[in-house]
């Protein structure tokens, strides 16, 4: 696959005197996703957005400034000239001043992926030596980045066969988890439900493999805009899946529910063989059958004995 036109993003990730001269490619790709204009179906003219202010009508965008609204209706306005004098000098330096363990870094404040590639045949062996150090530490190096005039928290990880650089997310940026589950009941659970819900999991243990998932949304609107064209625009309704079954009242308990889905995988479907094993001996059923209907029987019996006394 050739590499992307242009980096993102061209400079130095230093180690101290070390410099490594790298350049960096999104590690996201936006082109597989479908993206559709807004038309006027009457003329199949593309939709085309105008900017207006009420009373106005359509405005230059020479005339378009940015503001902010600190109360209703009333904003303070900026020029151009106040953000560019605002953005943070555009340094191309990634100084790695901290390394952490990087099972201490919560997945959650990672944010953007990219490839860093050494840029330049001189950068080949300090790119290796700084890959091969941070593997064997098992550390993720981090400092700042700037790019497109902000300044961003970046981490940097070995990756496969080279590097990667991701930013993340500054402690302010995240909402507290506390916020979302404090009222999450805290009582104690039954061992017995926690131990069967670990086999399951245990018995599905695997490494990650994207490729077992697929953006089913996807390749549904992808048929969909190829039948679209071979059917010259005309209206295409694709068979709808089943919804998922609404369960309502009618929910199994938690146990049974872990115990089935148990069984399921270490269980082979019972045969013949099996359930005639399982089931009770006919002679005993026969006997059992006579024990339960002997009380009834007595009962006449009696009642016959005493009518012949009188």
């Amino acid at each position: 696959m050739p590499l992307p036109a242009r980096p993102v993003w061209t400079g130095q990730i230093r180690l101290a005197l070390v410099a490594l001269p790298v350049k960096l490619y999104s590690a996201l790709d936006a082109r597989e996703k479908i993206s559709f204009n807004q038309i006027h179906e009457p003329s199949k003219q593309r939709i085309r957005y105008e900017k207006v202010a009420p009373g106005i009508g359509a405005v230059d965008k020479d005339e378009i400034v940015k503001g902010y609204e600190y109360s209703k209706g009333r904003y303070v306005l900026f020029s151009d000239e106040e953000f560019d004098a605002l953005k943070v000098e555009s340094k191309k330096t990634l100084d790695m001043i901290q390394f952490a363990p990087s099972e201490t870094i919560d997945p959650l404040y990672f944010d953007k992926p990219y490839y860093a590639l050494p840029d330049g045949k001189l950068a080949d062996e300090p790119y290796r030596v700084v890959r091969d150090a941070l593997r064997n530490t098992k550390t993720v190096g981090l400092g700042q980045i700037t790019m497109r005039g902000r300044s961003y928290i970046a981490a940097v990880k070995p990756y496969e066969d080279g590097l990667l650089v991701e930013t993340v997310h500054y402690a302010q940026e995240l909402r507290a988890a506390k916020n979302f589950f404090d009222e999450i009941p805290t009582g104690k659970l039954d061992k017995d439900l926690v131990d069967l819900a670990e086999e399951l999991i245990t018995r599905k243990k695997a490494r990650f493999d994207p490729s077992k998932f697929e953006d089913e949304y996807g390749a549904a609107l992808e048929r969909l805009v190829q039948k679209k064209i071979e059917r010259n625009g005309e209206v295409v309704l694709e068979d709808q899946e089943e919804a998922a079954a609404d369960y309502g009242d009618n929910v199994v308990s938690l146990v049974d529910a872990l115990k089935k889905s148990l069984s399921k995988k270490s269980k082979p479907a019972a045969n013949d063989d099996d359930e005639e094993e399982a089931a009770p001996p006919p002679r005993k059923r026969a006997a059992a059958q006579k024990t339960r209907a002997a009380p009834r029987a007595k009962a006449p019996a009696k009642k016959a004995a005493k009518r012949a006394k009188k």
